[in-house]
């Protein structure tokens, strides 16, 4: 666990792809709050001309660019979930990086509570930098019907990313708390405020320990 101030709460939120975490991660925003949104800071490595994408690029080739020299992500994710081997060459470009700014984001934080929105928490060894974990579910329908929505994939292309990750029994088994998102927003959301209530008291009883 990353060494905090007591006072500074480390929360992790982490799902399966489709389960819904970022939904959920936003639920737990307040005033006295900050989101470090892991996929975000990893698209932002991708940028042209940094570390990570000279690495990505001197790996995968030039194939991989758009004619503007931006890394094509969607070429470079048919390339990686067909090849468990090409995944962890990526991975170990990318989480190097990420997982130095998420340290820096989470030291220089003037908030009482972080919220650590990232999918890989597990797999890509941030569970010690945590305080407490959120795993949120979702039955697996829904976890490629949203996916879906959101990434221009084949149900088979989803299930095969499903699949690379750890799986959903095995995230449970190292969660602090569960959050069940396969119902409607309102119950998702009673679920976050009695996890709120639960992490203020933990708040308290570390600032009087």
């Amino acid at each position: 666990m990353l060494k905090q101030k007591k006072a500074k709460l480390v929360l992790g939120v982490t799902g399966s792809m489709g389960s819904g975490k970022s939904t959920v991660a936003r639920m737990f925003k307040t005033r006295d709050c900050q989101i470090i949104d892991a996929d975000r800071l990893a698209h932002k490595s991708f940028s042209t001309g940094s570390a990570v994408y000279k690495k990505i690029v001197a790996s995968f080739g030039r194939g991989i660019l758009k004619h503007d020299k931006r890394i094509d992500r969607a070429k470079l994710g048919k390339i990686v979930f067909a090849d468990k081997a090409a995944l962890a060459r990526l991975n170990s470009i990318v989480h190097r990086e990420v997982i130095a700014e998420i340290k820096r984001c989470i030291k220089d934080s003037k908030k009482k509570i972080i919220i650590l929105d990232a999918a890989l928490i597990i797999e890509s060894g941030l569970r010690r930098m945590v305080d407490k974990l959120v795993v949120v579910t979702a039955r697996r329908q829904q976890q490629i019907l949203r996916s879906q929505k959101r990434l221009a994939l084949s149900k088979n292309e989803i299930a095969r990313r499903i699949k690379y990750q750890i799986s959903q029994n095995a995230k449970l088994r190292l969660a602090d708390f569960i959050i069940d998102n396969s119902g409607q927003i309102s119950k998702t959301r009673k679920q976050v405020s009695e996890i709120r209530r639960a992490l203020a008291r933990f708040a308290r009883k570390g600032s009087s320990g």
